[in-house]
């Protein structure tokens, strides 16, 4: 089980949530859609506002019980990310229908245990609109699972 907590109302806000043993807390920290540069990126200091979120957050909870949103779309700041928190799960999404890279998330965000949820929600629920559409769905579902799988081989992961 998780939540999604947009962590700018500060720690007192997110530690609630922390408190729950085997749940956890998915903070947003750099989101893919267009609006995200109208904050996310703010400079201050030569410091993004969404690298202070990943550097104070972290200190918040456990690479056991917290973990971030990294949209796909952002995939060449992954390795940047990694940087600040490189054993944190980041969840990802944006694989398919709003243009991320699998293997660019895969290149820049996976770390030595993976650490990488990825989601497809669009490319998968909307790959055809034909009444074969599940069909189409489970097959695109698998062709992501097949291109994942050879990134995790790849690294010898599995």
């Amino acid at each position: 089980d998780a939540i999604t907590v947009v962590p700018y109302m500060g720690e007192d806000s997110v530690a609630p949530f922390l408190s729950y043993n085997d749940k956890w807390v998915v903070l947003l920290a750099l989101t893919s859609n267009k609006g995200a540069d109208d904050f996310q990126y703010h400079n201050e200091d030569g410091i993004k506002l969404f690298e202070r979120v990943l550097s104070v957050s972290q200190k918040w909870g456990t690479i056991n019980n917290m973990m971030y949103v990294v949209g796909a779309t952002r995939a060449g700041m992954l390795k940047d990310i990694r940087k600040i928190v490189p054993d944190h799960f980041l969840l990802v999404p944006g694989v398919g229908a709003q243009g991320g890279s699998l293997e660019e998330v895969a290149r820049y965000g996976m770390n030595s245990n993976c650490g990488l949820l990825v989601n497809s929600s669009r490319g998968i629920i909307f790959a055809d609109n034909s009444e074969n559409f599940d069909m189409v769905a489970g097959e695109k579902a698998k062709e992501i699972q097949m291109e994942m799988r050879k990134y995790l081989s790849e690294r010898n992961l599995i």
